[in-house]
C-alpha cells in the first residue's frame, strides 16, 4: 500500500500542508506514524478524501455534467478582434483557454479576478510521475 508525506497528499489535494495537518489532527482523514515518528496518510483513506471532497463539490455546483472544476484567479487576458485567451492560475494549474471576446467582456475578466476553469473532455491522458 502507498503510503504519503504530509506534503506530498496536501500537494496532490491542492492545499497547504498545514490544511492537511489540520484535518488529521481533527480526525476528519486518518494517518498513521512510520518508524521515524513522521505522520503518513495511507494511499486509499487519501483517495477516498479525495473522492468525498469531489462529491462535496458536485453538490455545490448542480446542473452542469461538467465535473473538472479548477477555482483560481486570472492572470491575462489577451483581447483579439473575435476570440480572447484567458489564463487562470488555479493552484498549481496553470489553465488557458480560448473565449469569444463577448464572453470574457461580458465576464468581465482581466488580471486579478477570481474565475473558476470548467473543464469537460472526451479524452483524458493519465500519466504517473
Amino acid at each position: 500500500m502507498h503510503k504519503y508525506r504530509i506534503g506530498e497528499a496536501a500537494a496532490l489535494l491542492g492545499v497547504s500542508a498545514d490544511t492537511l495537518r489540520r484535518w488529521v489532527d481533527s480526525g476528519r482523514l486518518a494517518a498513521e506514524r512510520d518508524e521515524q515518528g513522521r505522520r503518513m496518510v495511507p494511499g486509499p483513506a487519501l483517495a477516498a478524501f479525495a473522492r468525498e471532497a469531489a462529491r462535496g463539490a458536485e453538490r455545490e455546483n448542480p446542473g452542469s455534467s461538467a465535473r473538472n472544476r479548477f477555482p483560481g484567479i486570472v492572470t491575462e487576458v489577451i483581447l483579439g478582434d473575435v476570440s480572447a485567451q484567458v489564463e487562470i492560475q488555479a493552484g498549481p494549474f496553470r489553465v488557458v483557454s480560448m473565449i469569444s471576446r463577448e464572453s470574457a467582456e461580458e465576464l468581465e475578466l482581466e488580471p486579478g479576478v477570481p474565475a473558476v476553469a470548467v473543464i469537460k473532455s472526451t479524452n483524458v491522458v493519465v500519466e504517473r510521475p
